[in-house]
């Protein structure tokens, strides 16, 4: 039997048979094929997320990248306002904090005590000053945690301000339709939840956004002899043809077997490993309890063995887990977690029930 493999929050493994072969039949793909190919799979892509304009789709080399490029994608002026989650992972953190060196406003909003994301306290810094973008993470990468996202972009757009989410997490797990959603920006990358190879994301731009393109100096307009300001692949580089073939082949193996059944399941999964945990008095299961509130995702400390100690110690029971502060030390540190961080356990589509019992087992042998 395979290891147990319990990181997917970091990246799906394995893949799923059909995408492996996908991936393999690309790479032997004649070359004359490959325009009509890209076309037919940036479409389906962009289908899957209701997109029907594949043009409001910019594909890029994973989530980072995409929103490196909504970040940058604004007209920054002195003495601009964003709003940010106190869970971002770097991946929006770091472009955020760049604005900052420009001294552009950050602003972090606090959990409240019933949700991650203290919607009261977004309403009083929009209210108090104009506030160019919300920028936020779905999910927390650490414990999965969901943020209430509908909520937080119906509360940008009252005042003003665009709306960025980092779905990195969410995508797979949820059956999406980004323009009914209303979100300005959404980025995603492929290797997660969508069960896709690495190298492959995409970032959707509400039609009609306002944004500029800092590097693209190519499709000039024949007409107006300028170049249009919103980003492509100029800005992010050619797309990884065969990374592309898998992601269309993992969305039609997701929409097969369908997403709420998938995450039915790998909840139950969580809930499992869940009351394993809590029943052992020197461990702290981190976030909200309640696993319909998170993704399959747990996240714990144990109050005498370090993290890494436990980590090694599922690994030699065969079970893969992550460890450490997960690129998300701001989240670490609200939740009283930095410097050393967490024990990480995530649940992906691929998981079986056989699998979760072995886990379990590996952690009723943690020391109590």
């Amino acid at each position: 039997m395979r290891p147990v493999y319990l990181n997917h929050a970091g990246t799906s493994w394995p893949k799923p048979a059909c995408v492996q072969d996908t991936c393999h039949q690309a790479m032997h793909t004649d070359v004359s094929e490959w325009a009509g190919q890209f076309a037919a799979q940036h479409q389906k892509i962009a289908s899957y997320f209701g997109i029907h304009d594949p043009q409001s789709l910019l594909l890029t080399p994973g989530c980072t990248s995409a929103l490196n490029v909504a970040v940058e994608g604004h007209d920054w002026q002195t003495g601009d306002a964003v709003c940010l989650s106190s869970y971002e992972h770097h991946a929006l953190h770091r472009p955020l904090l760049k604005l900052a060196l420009r001294d552009v406003d950050l602003h972090v909003i606090p959990p409240s005590e019933d949700s991650a994301f203290s919607l009261y306290k977004l309403e009083e810094i929009l209210c108090s000053r104009e506030v160019k973008l919300v920028a936020v993470t779905a999910a927390s990468n650490v414990t999965g945690e969901l943020l209430p996202i509908q909520e937080i972009t119906t509360l940008a757009h009252r005042y003003g301000a665009n709306i960025l989410i980092d779905g990195a997490q969410l995508v797979g797990w949820f059956d999406l339709n980004l323009p009914d959603s209303e979100f300005d920006l959404f980025a995603f990358g492929g290797h997660k939840g969508l069960l896709a190879p690495w190298g492959i994301g995409g970032l959707y731009m509400r039609p009609g956004l306002g944004m500029s393109a800092a590097q693209a100096t190519c499709s000039i307009d024949s007409e107006t002899k300028e170049c249009p300001g919103q980003p492509s692949y100029c800005d992010v580089g050619s797309v990884d043809r065969i990374a592309l073939a898998g992601l269309a082949s993992s969305i039609n193996w997701i929409r097969q077997q369908n997403e709420s059944s998938i995450l039915a399941r790998c909840r139950d999964f969580i809930a499992q490993m869940q009351s394993v945990l809590r029943a052992n008095p020197k461990v702290s299961v981190l976030g909200n309890l309640d696993v319909e509130q998170r993704l399959p995702t747990i996240a714990f400390q144990h109050r005498e063995l370090s993290n890494e100690r436990i980590a090694e110690r599922l690994f030699t029971d065969g079970i893969t887990t992550a460890t450490g502060l997960q690129c998300a030390p701001m989240a670490h540190e609200m939740l009283g977690t930095a410097p050393e961080g967490v024990t990480r356990l995530s649940v992906g589509a691929i998981n079986t029930q056989d699998e979760i019992d072995l886990a379990c087992e590996a952690l009723r042998k943690i020391e109590r």
